[in-house]
């Protein structure tokens, strides 16, 4: 008997049992992807957002004095004569205190020539003494208008400079939380509409993620990728968004 005789069939039948797998496998690939074409129609994907307007509840002042003098001893006298002016002023208007930074010392200088040689020295002539300072108070109009009345400083010889303001809203992360909740039933309300257009409706919420919060200006919609937290407006406009998951019967 020739042995390519006996071969053959077994032959044929390992090829057969090959195409007979490959075949399965291509029809389960063919179902798999069938099965998630489905199952991606069943869910909507839509963007919710909310919008609150605030008003500021804490103001920041910086300010800064500043005295010189011919020497560090004098200088530092005259500062702390300005240092019980500006504590008045502040006590006279019912501002208990403020923030002080540490004091910052600089020479000042002339240039100098030599009448000898004709070279040009540097020459220590005094001291600068500058004072900062820091404000907070939760009546957010009564800073802006002290710094109107900071003229009288100036009057009493104090070289008294207003600085800026910041307007804070303390309660800015309970309202992210608030309109994060309010996003998300936006973005259902958006989802039922375009879902009902389609025959569909909207079942339960598969998926959400929050969006960056922006706190700008009033009515501004200005937007930037980290998020805005504008302090420079005591009237502010918070925008929160949310990128929600639905399913879908």
């Amino acid at each position: 008997m020739n042995p390519s005789n006996v071969s053959r069939p077994h032959l044929f039948g390992v090829l057969a049992g090959l195409a007979l797998a490959a075949g399965l496998v291509f029809t389960a690939l063919v179902l798999a992807n069938a099965w998630t074409r489905i199952a991606e129609s069943q869910v909507i994907h839509v963007t919710g957002s909310a919008r609150k307007n605030v008003r500021s509840d804490l103001v920041v002042w910086r300010a800064s004095y500043a005295v010189e003098a011919p020497t560090l001893l004098e200088a530092q006298q005259r500062l702390r004569a300005d240092h019980d002016k500006v504590s008045a002023f502040f006590a006279q208007r019912e501002i208990k205190g403020f923030a002080a930074s540490p004091i910052h010392i600089r020479e000042l200088t002339a240039r100098q020539r030599q009448d000898d040689d004709d070279t040009v020295t540097s020459v220590r002539v005094g001291y600068r003494l500058t004072q900062s300072i820091e404000v907070h108070s939760a009546d957010v109009e009564l800073l802006p208008r002290l710094a109107g009345e900071s003229g009288e400083l100036l009057q009493q010889d104090v070289a008294f400079m207003s600085g800026e303001f910041e307007f804070i809203y303390t309660k800015a992360g309970e309202a992210k939380v608030e309109m994060m909740a309010e996003a998300t039933k936006d973005a259902r309300s958006r989802a039922e509409q375009i879902a009902t257009q389609g025959g569909r409706r909207i079942k339960e919420l598969r998926d959400a993620k929050m969006g960056v919060v922006q706190i700008n200006p009033l009515y501004s919609s200005a937007t930037s990728w980290e998020g805005n937290n504008d302090t420079s407006a005591l009237e502010k406009t918070i925008i929160a968004t949310v990128t929600t998951t639905f399913a879908m019967n």
